[in-house]
């Protein structure tokens, strides 16, 4: 019996090794990967640069703490500056730290404006975190209950609705931010349209608000260009980013920018581990080799290769509602509960993810290439098939 808590229904299968964008388990079995541990591992499993990369400077230091400068974590800030258009970053170690220090950021910024109880617009079926606030500014009450009282100072709006947005623009003085995410992953991969974030950015802009962008998931290359904003034609003031950073090793960024930038200050807000030298070295390896590689034009292409194949037999396409997503996060409407159907996946050698309750989501490795998209389409398209 495990000492483990039973916070997860884990699934009965444990991995060995992983190579490319396929993961082998302790009895010598091949699994295609085609959630990249929720989003995490974008350069696949056993990537050189990366591995290399962690191997050089484990042979050197893993930490000294933030109390001193860190060379590769200033080389890992200005990499994310370049590649976001970003001024300033702050690390820790996840998706949830990192939007703890944007919901800190906003707070701070609303305070120096003189407002007392500052307040955040967030979106039905969002999904920031699982700490107390990002639990809070979280769009799902199954996964809140039980932890009450939640942390108060946001507002909800559904999403794509730009007229919410305005109402509670003209009825909260409070308001000093609005954060989302551009494709909500836990709810069923939702996209934000670009209009919408448009007009949020002229609404921001109008009031004096920051619009602070989660891309803890669609980031790094994910969705077809490094940041969802950037296929969007605006910049956020804040963006916060973790999972596909590290490939696997844990950090998390907070990157801001112009009136945002010089908010927080020293001892603010900070983090032990956070930016340490051994998760920097993994963090600089993935930018410059989602860089380099062109990863973002390579999720876009082969993302477009698995909605075709996922479409190509009439028998399945008349089973799927609609695909929704971009890029490598693609989200398969089936209209009805499916999350049967990750088990049976796993019997086939194929690892998917439901979200929703009713979408299967696919999230593969950056790298991965056409005949690798074909085999995880048709693998999908086959559980499909035979749902009834």
């Amino acid at each position: 019996m495990s000492a483990l808590m039973q916070t997860y229904a884990r699934l009965p299968v444990t991995f060995s090794h992983g190579e490319g964008v396929y993961l082998f388990d302790t009895q010598g079995r091949r699994y295609l990967d085609g959630i990249s541990g929720i989003g995490v591992n974008g350069l696949g499993h056993g990537h050189p640069a990366v591995t290399a990369a962690i191997r050089d400077q484990a042979d050197k230091l893993l930490h000294t703490s933030n109390l001193y400068r860190i060379e590769g974590q200033e080389e890992l800030a200005n990499a994310l500056a370049r590649v976001s258009g970003m001024d300033t970053c702050f690390f820790g170690n996840s998706g949830a730290e990192a939007n703890e220090a944007a919901i800190k950021l906003a707070r701070l910024y609303g305070h120096g404006r003189g407002v007392k109880k500052p307040a955040i617009i967030v979106l039905e079926g969002a999904f920031h975190g699982r700490t107390l606030a990002t639990l809070s500014a979280t769009g799902n009450r199954k996964i809140q209950a039980g932890f009450e009282p939640l942390v108060s100072g946001f507002i909800r709006a559904p999403r794509n609705d730009i007229e919410a947005v305005r109402q509670i623009a003209n009825n909260n003085p409070d308001v000093v931010a609005f954060l989302a995410e551009p494709i909500q992953g836990e709810s069923g991969v939702n996209p934000l349209t670009a209009e919408y974030l448009g007009a949020v950015r002229a609404l921001c802009d109008e009031h004096d608000w920051l619009l602070m962008l989660d891309e803890v998931q669609t980031g790094n290359g994910r969705t077809g260009t490094y940041f969802a904003y950037q296929g969007m034609g605006f910049t956020p003031d804040v963006v916060t980013t973790a999972k596909g950073l590290g490939n696997g090793v844990p950090i998390g960024a907070c990157l801001s920018r112009g009136k945002a930038a010089g908010v927080l200050g020293a001892g603010q807000h900070g983090s032990t581990y956070g930016g340490n030298p051994l998760v920097c070295s993994a963090g600089l390896a993935v930018v410059n080799t989602v860089v380099g590689e062109e990863l973002p034009a390579n999720a876009l292409a082969m993302g477009a290769v698995i909605r075709a194949t996922l479409l190509e037999d009439p028998e399945v396409a008349a089973k799927i509602t609609e695909i929704r997503g971009s890029g490598l996060m693609l989200g398969v409407e089936l209209g009805r509960d499916c999350a049967g159907l990750v088990e049976r996946a796993l019997e086939e050698g194929l690892l998917i993810n439901v979200a929703g309750g009713s979408t299967i989501r696919l999230l593969p490795p950056l790298v991965i290439n056409e005949a690798e998209a074909r085999e995880l389409a048709r693998g999908v398209a086959e559980l499909i098939r035979n749902f009834n």
